[in-house]
Parts: C-alpha cells; structure tokens; sequence
C-alpha cells in the first residue's frame, strides 16, 4: 500500500494544479462558479452555459492549464538527473510520477480523448477560433515527443523496464543520453 502513495500523490497533484489554473484563469475572467468532485474525475464549473461561451477568454480559461501542466512536466525533466538523486525514495517515486503524468496527461487530453469526451479542447477552439482537428494533431506530436523521451531519458534513469506495446520506442538510439 505504501508504494502507491507517491502515485496518488502524483495524480492530486496534476489535479490540482491542472483544475486549479481552470479556476484562477476563470477568476480573472469573473468565469468562476464551483469546483466539484464527481464521479468520472474533477471539474470546474463556469458561470457561462457551454451554448453561450465566445471570445478569446474561453481560450485562456481553457488551455492555460494544459500550459501550465505541461511546463511544469518539461521543468521536471530538465532537472530528472536532480530528482532521481534525491536520496528519499519517496520523492524520487513522487518526482518520476509527477514527471510522467505532467508530461503525457493533458497532450492525451488534447489529442485522443477529444473523440471520447469533450473536455478542454472545446473552449481552446472556440477562443481562438482554430480547428480542433489542428490541435489534436498538434497535440498528438507532443504526446509522441512526450512520449519517447519518457521511454528513453525517463526509464532508463528509474530503471524502468518495459513490454507494454505503448511504451515500446518508436525512435532508436537517437534520444539516448
């Protein structure tokens, strides 16, 4: 049990930070209505139904958390040689998974899960008035990007070993060191 810790931890964490940026942004805006627990995950609620959202602000409110999350993820992985030293198992457990679901959770958010659930790709379209298909294309190079450096910087760092087809390279030798 004590081993999962560091991996809930992780997960409020991206949580927090990803649903809390929706809530200040959305603040700034007077957006703001609720936060909420449900039973499919966290969610900001808004003061502007869905059918009456326009402007740039939904843009911001929208996708300044996917920046955020994201830029946390890839300062994280500039400093991995640091966190992965860290002498406390705990925090390096913690670090590689807050590296991990920071730098692949919200390009999966913008990329695939479009096609099963809405999500924050509707307000990140209608504020800046771009396709949807550009950005979970956009989107889905990152989670690649993301993706190959957490299979060949990440892993071998932790002594990650594995087999699971998604986590297979798709780049050899390149991204190494």
């Amino acid at each position: 049990m004590k081993r999962y810790i560091p991996l809930v931890l992780a997960i409020l964490l991206f949580v927090i930070v990803h649903e809390g940026t929706h809530a200040v942004v959305a603040s700034m805006f007077n957006e703001f209505a609720s936060f909420q627990v449900k039973y499919y995950g966290f969610e900001v609620h808004f003061k502007t139904p869905v059918p009456d959202r326009s402007g740039i602000k939904w843009g911001f409110i929208s996708g300044m958390s996917n920046i955020i999350t994201l830029t946390i993820g890839y300062l994280l992985f500039i400093y991995r040689k640091n966190v992965a030293n860290y002498k406390s198992a705990f925090f390096r457990t913690f670090g590689y998974w807050v590296t991990f679901f920071f730098l692949l959770f919200d390009p999966l958010n913008l990329s695939i899960m479009p096609f099963i659930f809405g999500g924050d790709i509707g307000g990140i379209v209608e504020g800046f008035r771009i396709n949807k298909y550009l950005v979970q294309f956009i989107f889905f190079m990152v989670l690649l990007i993301n993706r190959e450096l957490i299979i060949h910087q990440l892993f071998p760092l932790y002594g990650v070993k594995s087999r699971h087809p998604l986590f297979r390279p798709l780049l050899r030798d390149r991204l190494e060191n």
